[in-house]
C-alpha cells in the first residue's frame, strides 16, 4: 500500500501530523497563506508609478543621477537636499468624470514614489541641477574641487 505525501507550495517536506482530522496552527496558516487567491486579487490596480529605476555615473567632475520616469511633467518632481541626504519624489492625482443621460462615471488615481540617496562627502550640494528631458530626469552632483580627478603628473627627484 502506498502512502502519498502532501507538498505544500513552499515546497518544503516538514514533518507532517499523521492525525489528519485535527490540524496544526501552522499546517492551518500555510494552507491560508499559500493557497492560490482569486484573480481579482492578483490584479494590476496600480496603474501608476512603481519605484523607478535609476542608474548613477561617475565622471572625474560630477556624479550623474538619471531616473527613468516617462509620463510626468517637471512640476511633477519634487528634489530635496537635506544635510547629505539627496530625495527626489513625486506625487500625481488624476480624476476624470463623464457624465451621459443616465450614467456618471469617475475615475481616479493615485501614483507617488519617493527615491532617497545619501551623497558623499565630496559632493559640492551648492552646485546641484536637475534636467527632465523626454521621460528622464537628470540630476547632476559636481564634485568639490578638491575631490576632483587630477590629471597624471610626473615627480622629478632632486
Amino acid at each position: 500500500m502506498s502512502n502519498l505525501v502532501s507538498v505544500p507550495k513552499n515546497g518544503s517536506l516538514a514533518n507532517s501530523n499523521s492525525n489528519q482530522n485535527f490540524p496544526t496552527l501552522s499546517n492551518w496558516l500555510d494552507d491560508i497563506f499559500n493557497r492560490d487567491l482569486p484573480s481579482v486579487f492578483t490584479s494590476n490596480f496600480n496603474t501608476g508609478i512603481t519605484l523607478p529605476k535609476v542608474n548613477i555615473k561617475e565622471t572625474a567632475d560630477d556624479y550623474v543621477v538619471e531616473m527613468a520616469v516617462p509620463g510626468l511633467k517637471k512640476s511633477d518632481f519634487n528634489i530635496d537636499i537635506d544635510n547629505h541626504l539627496l530625495s527626489i519624489s513625486t506625487e500625481t492625482k488624476e480624476e476624470n468624470e463623464q457624465k451621459g443621460e443616465n450614467y456618471t462615471r469617475r475615475e481616479f488615481g493615485y501614483s507617488s514614489f519617493k527615491r532617497t540617496f545619501t551623497l558623499p562627502e565630496s559632493v559640492n550640494d551648492e552646485k546641484i541641477n536637475a534636467s527632465y528631458n523626454e521621460g528622464i530626469l537628470s540630476v547632476l552632483l559636481p564634485k568639490k574641487e578638491e575631490a576632483k580627478q587630477k590629471p597624471a603628473r610626473s615627480i622629478k627627484i632632486s
